[in-house]
């Protein structure tokens, strides 16, 4: 291992090296490293999942290039479980240890959810696609936002009123981001989608499921413009909220198009 420092010391780094052009870089860094990660659950306490993690920094208009096995080996210190607490950690020493002003992060990540059907109570797992951003700036202000994306079962509203007999229904998608005071479970987010659609969605249904969820949809059909802003609605009641944004895509049956919404309301942080 000495023998091998001794080495390295001699070798140029061409990265330290100054650059001429004078144009400054927002970001670089690494993407799409995928690395296990250990994510808060609300009723198991955690759960090993694989992330896709994009880390960068700002470049100064003088330097040449950063350092990216850097970014790696942060990671592979922090052996990160995923929270407020772990991201603020990360970015502040991709910061200290590439000498940046600002840095960011952003972790993906599938999170899965046992989830009982309706009527006969059969379990199945629903995975649902995460993501956390996390960024700070040179005034070391740090800015956390919360993704998740939600399937949703949709019914319309018209189809229901000018048919004689049923309506056209449909898969759709909420993608829901949130900023907020205090930290919010996934969990929570994915419920406040799914209790604003139609019908959600179980990977088990056995028959007297799917004549309840069908029924169920059938009583409650919604518009894409419906369910954002039954979202939206729900979003802004929530004092813990500080910004939203909220699309809803219905993957329509019976059109060679899709239906889309959105919405974004609370104050956006200048960072």
């Amino acid at each position: 291992m000495y023998l091998h420092s001794i080495g390295q010391s001699h070798m140029k780094d061409i990265q330290n090296q100054r650059d001429f052009r004078n144009i400054a870089i927002n970001k670089v860094g690494i993407k799409g490293l995928r690395y296990p990660v250990t994510v808060l659950d609300r009723y198991k306490g955690e759960q090993q999942t694989i992330a896709t993690i994009n880390m960068y920094v700002d470049l100064p208009h003088e330097c040449k290039g950063t350092h990216m096995s850097r970014f790696v080996e942060m990671l592979h210190l922090f052996r990160p479980v995923i929270s407020l607490k772990t991201f603020s950690e990360i970015l502040s020493q991709m910061k200290h240890h590439l000498n940046a002003a600002s840095a960011h992060i952003e972790v993906s990540f599938p999170y899965f959810i046992e989830k009982v059907a309706p009527i006969t109570k059969s379990p199945g797992l629903m995975d649902y696609n995460c993501r956390l951003i996390g960024s700070v700036d040179s005034s070391c202000k740090t800015d956390l936002v919360s993704e998740v994306i939600v399937p949703i079962s949709s019914v319309c509203p018209c189809s229901k009123e000018i048919s004689d007999e049923g309506a056209h229904n449909q898969r759709g998608m909420v993608n829901l981001k949130t900023r907020f005071k205090k930290f919010i479970w996934i969990e929570d987010m994915i419920k406040l989608v799914e209790e604003s659609a139609s019908c959600d969605v179980y990977s088990v249904l056995k028959r007297s499921d799917e004549k309840f969820i069908t029924e169920r949809g059938f009583s409650n059909p919604k518009f894409v413009e419906d369910i954002v802003r039954d979202i939206a609605l729900a979003l802004k009641a929530d004092k813990n909220i500080t910004w939203f944004s909220v699309e809803v895509e219905n993957f329509e049956s019976i059109h060679n198009h899709n239906a889309y919404a959105f919405i974004t309301g609370g104050e956006k942080p200048s960072i």
